[in-house]
């Protein structure tokens, strides 16, 4: 059984993923709207991957008998004024969700709530891929520059990102 603490701050980092999600989908709906069709593609496998972090932590409520409570999404900003503004906004935003992970974390460390740190392993792995892979597009996006060819490239090679399904949902 899950404590009240561990069960109140699960849910809302199932919000603040909720969030994420919609802050992704604003990205993607704002470059669709400016031409950067690539760009606006990946924002939008980012938004799956929101909700699907989502979905983890409300399917492991359920299997710890916690409850779930859902909360109203707060408002997110709706453009941006170029793609190294929003993936700067997307790094500082994962930085962000990173030390909520690792807050989690030290939360289930001190209820000594193994399962749910073990959970948790997870997250923690990801947040290190986010991070890096936002960090390689803002290096990616400084090196050429944001008009021309570069972006263009850019733009293409973003639009390539294929959508996985996170392991933990796998076969669900």
């Amino acid at each position: 059984m899950l404590s009240k603490k561990i069960n109140d701050a699960i849910n809302e980092q199932i919000n603040w993923e909720f969030w994420s999600g919609y802050l992704y989908l604003a990205m993607s709906n704002h470059f669709e709207s400016v031409g950067r069709k690539g760009i606006a593609s990946w924002y939008r496998i980012q938004f799956k991957e929101e909700f699907d972090h989502a979905l983890i932590f409300i399917n492991y409520l359920n299997a710890r008998g916690g409850k779930v409570e859902l909360s109203p999404i707060a408002e997110v900003p709706q453009s941006w004024d170029s793609p190294l503004q929003a993936f700067a906004h997307t790094l500082e935003h994962e930085q962000q969700v990173t030390r909520r992970i690792h807050e989690l974390y030290a939360l289930a460390e001190a209820e000594h709530d193994f399962a749910t740190r073990q959970m948790l392993n997870w997250f923690v792995a990801e947040q290190v891929e986010e991070e890096e892979t936002a960090q390689d597009i803002i290096d990616n996006l400084t090196l050429v520059g944001e008009d021309g060819t570069g972006i263009f490239q850019i733009d293409t090679e973003l639009g390539q990102r294929t959508y996985n399904v996170p392991a933990p949902l796998a076969g669900k």
